[in-house]
């Protein structure tokens, strides 16, 4: 049976306003944050998309932009969490390492996770979730870089590709059947202007 999954990063924080490194640490939604939501919100209305069940990760500001797209009860789960920048985390993004040095960087020196490791916990997570048989239609609300892992993790399966960045209350749009996760579109209504 096909399912739909909308995977969703948070509106914008005040810790990504200060370009500060967020994985497990928490800052609270910008008023921007706020209106990015209220955006993606206006695109499912517009789409007609309704959700059979919701989810997020325990960061608040995930919980927070769920609560502006949807009134449906949810559940906080601790394997859609944001990587784990270990002592990195809440550090500027000045200190981050190059992409080629991302694996396993912050593990090595920080005391944090490995890009494996997230990715493992993400498909292991939202593959759980995706098996009930009835969740038709699932919003999960979650975090930069730990979607971004998932995407890699299934992206040799779908024949979209992303071409930028997961911009803040981006939303992933996947299909679930048989086990796996194709994407079917990328919605970046929030893109910032150049």
């Amino acid at each position: 049976m096909k399912k739909t999954l909308y995977l969703m990063r948070h509106g914008e924080t005040e810790f990504n306003k200060k370009k500060r490194i967020q994985g497990w640490t928490d800052s609270p939604l910008t008023q921007n944050g706020i209106d990015q939501a209220k955006k993606a919100k206006e695109w499912f209305e517009k789409n007609k998309i309704q959700f059979t069940h919701a989810y997020c990760s325990t960061s608040e500001r995930a919980s927070d932009t769920l609560e502006l797209i949807t009134t449906l009860s949810y559940k906080r789960l601790k394997g859609l969490k944001e990587m784990n920048f270990g002592k990195f985390d809440g550090e500027s993004e000045s200190l981050n390492p190059p992409l080629d040095q991302y694996d396993t960087f912050f593990a090595v020196y920080g005391n944090g996770e490995t890009r494996a490791q997230v990715q493992q916990r993400m498909n292991e997570t939202i593959t759980n979730i995706m098996r009930h048989s009835d969740h038709e239609s699932v919003l999960i609300v979650s975090h930069g870089g730990a979607i971004a892992n998932f995407y890699r993790k299934w992206e040799n399966e779908s024949p979209i590709k992303k071409n930028e960045p997961f911009y803040n209350c981006c939303i992933l749009k996947y299909i679930y059947e048989d086990g796996k996760f194709i994407l079917e579109n990328v919605v970046n209504e929030n893109k910032p202007a150049r």
